[in-house]
């Protein structure tokens, strides 16, 4: 069959914009056979796929510059990309658009240690962020789950948190300065070593963006000293609610751990068969962990216990020795692995009041009971932060649609106690549509005026965080004006 002329001149639109990406990049760095770039076509939510029409892979601040300023030049579409570890869709490409990929660019830049901060390509993972500095005894706090393969270069555009950001806060609060190439291929240095620039707060602007509003190809971030020792205590109950009410509970009195993580019976079933951690048979658990010096671990974690024989815990466990803590962790850290194992899942990310915990899981397991998926719940309980899992069958015709449909619901009832749609996987494609519910058109008014500014052409990530019939609607206004 003959080709259509469309594909046609999509095709020399393809050889043009190749041929101008290797004037200013390696060979190696342009990704353009269709089979090599199915590489590409999704990012950890894979029930959505679509090839790029390139990848390309720079290695400095200059050379994703010269690709921005091309593909700005051709009208191309461009999809930042750092290790492809959300879970939100927010790399998924379009197939008309270039994938910009940072993980070529993973130096350390400088590491100051007087003044607390390191300088890093935003390709650089998570985890190596501490590696450069942890002989030195300090440490970078934000970890997420991902943290072994997750880029900077995410962690920034979603705002990512962690296990311990109930201490430490999350990405944002551990941000002090970004180098941002804006779609056109202008390079802006924003924020730096140093707490509070003056002026408009752009670096609150682009954490937590996705993407939208240009690249972050370096960053300054935070480091502390490492605390002189930490310790958690394994908490077992009978009930989701109950392990529910004692977070809420330590959170009231005062008692500010390094973490609370919450696990319930799916995932603890789930870790035991895939890890061995040793976990009670209950329906829920908590670790929570403690830091400081001895005599402030012991009357913390005195505190914390006192708390949770309110509750009638099946176990309390208190840590006794480094193995013991690594052996606590070791079921938390595999939770999401350990579930890949027995089914298919989608991970939610909504975040509500802590106070709200055991009304959100007793209505999470009625609506387990309803639409007939299980769900494994493990978070961030300290933060009400939830990631509920949601299991189904990929094979299942329907089975899918049904996931989303659960899961939306449930993010609906995140926003209706008083909590927002993400706590830090972001918006991405998942939540898109979601926007309405949390937001006003007004409010989605005022967010896609700023991207305006910075994306006046619409050509970063598209498709992502705004509601598709806002977005339409916005530029069929703006087609009218003119």
């Amino acid at each position: 069959m003959e080709m259509p002329i469309p594909n046609a001149a999509v095709l020399a639109r393809k050889d043009r914009v190749v041929a101008r990406l290797l004037q200013v990049l390696p060979a190696d760095a342009v990704i353009s056979d269709v089979a090599e770039t199915r590489a590409y076509e999704c990012d950890a939510l894979t029930a959505y796929k679509c090839a790029p029409m390139v990848a390309v892979l720079p290695a400095s601040t200059q050379e994703v510059s010269d690709v921005l300023r091309i593909c700005h030049e051709e009208g191309v579409p461009v999809v930042p990309r750092g290790s492809g570890t959300s879970l939100a869709g927010g790399a998924l490409p379009t197939a008309d658009c270039v994938i910009l990929g940072v993980a070529r660019m993973n130096d350390v830049i400088e590491t100051d240690y007087a003044n607390r901060i390191i300088r890093v390509q935003t390709g650089r993972t998570n985890l190596s962020v501490t590696g450069a500095v942890e002989e030195d005894g300090f440490f970078y706090a934000p970890d997420p789950s991902s943290q072994l393969a997750c880029a900077i270069a995410g962690n920034i555009a979603m705002n990512s948190g962690g296990a311990h950001c109930l201490k430490y806060g999350v990405t944002t609060n551990n941000l002090m300065g970004v180098t941002l190439v804006q779609m056109d291929g202008t390079v802006v240095e924003i924020g730096g070593g140093y707490l509070d620039a003056g002026g408009l707060d752009l670096l609150g602007v682009i954490c937590g963006s996705e993407g939208q509003l240009g690249v972050v190809t370096e960053a300054t971030l935070r480091i502390l000293h490492k605390p002189e020792g930490a310790r958690p205590v394994l908490m077992g109950f009978d009930d989701n609610e109950v392990a529910g009410a004692c977070v809420s509970d330590i959170i009231k009195a005062g008692v500010l751990p390094v973490a609370i993580e919450f696990m319930d019976r799916p995932c603890i079933e789930a870790t035991e068969a895939f890890a061995g951690a040793g976990y009670p048979d209950c329906e829920a658990l908590l670790i929570v962990e403690v830091e400081g010096s001895d005599a402030e671990i012991d009357d913390q974690l005195a505190r914390i216990m006192e708390i949770a024989r309110r509750h009638n815990p099946v176990e309390l466990r208190e840590s006794k020795s480094p193995e013991e803590s690594a052996r606590i962790w070791l079921g938390r850290k595999s939770a999401f692995g350990a579930m890949g194992q027995i089914n298919d899942y989608m991970c939610l990310d909504g975040t509500i009041p802590v106070s709200s915990l055991p009304f959100v899981l007793r209505r999470i397991g009625e609506m387990s009971a309803e639409y007939g998926l299980r769900v494994g719940n493990v978070f961030h309980a300290g933060d009400g932060n939830m990631h509920p899992l949601i299991l189904f069958d990929a094979n299942k015709p329907g089975d899918l649609e049904l996931c989303e449909t659960f899961g939306a619901e449930v993010l609906k009832l995140c926003v209706e106690v008083g909590g927002c749609l993400t706590g830090e996987h972001g918006v991405g494609i998942e939540k898109r549509d979601l926007m309405h519910v949390q937001y006003t058109m007004d409010d989605l008014e005022a967010q896609m005026a700023v991207k305006d500014v910075f994306d006046p052409q619409w050509l970063l990530n598209p498709a992502k965080v705004f509601p598709l019939d806002a977005s339409d609607a916005r530029r069929r206004i703006e087609m009218a004006a003119q």
